[in-house]
């Protein structure tokens, strides 16, 4: 490997988890840094949601592009709100699925 590996940012609903974290382990075997929505493994408060929403916003700062895990084209708010604010970056959008 020579320079530095591009960078994805995976966005998603994380009723997609096990689609998400298919597409992180194809990304990483084939030389990509992955940067994905956290896993908190249950129940989470409004102020942590918030949180991490304002958490993978500075993911998508670090990567070089975003991969949305949209299978059946499904999109939601949150997932909605990280793919307007990629695009206000300039940072490219791809989707996993049609929309």
């Amino acid at each position: 490997m020579t320079g530095r590996p591009e960078i994805v940012c995976l966005c998603g609903s994380t009723r997609f988890a096990d689609e998400l974290r298919a597409a992180n382990r194809e990304l990483t075997l084939a030389g990509v840094i992955v940067v994905a929505p956290a896993e908190t493994g249950g129940v989470v408060t409004g102020e942590q949601r918030a949180a991490l929403g304002d958490l993978h916003l500075r993911k998508i700062d670090l990567a070089d592009r975003v991969l949305v895990v949209n299978p059946g084209g499904y999109v939601g708010e949150s997932t909605s709100r990280e793919i307007a604010y990629a695009r206000e970056t300039g940072k490219p959008v791809s989707f996993t699925d049609p929309v």
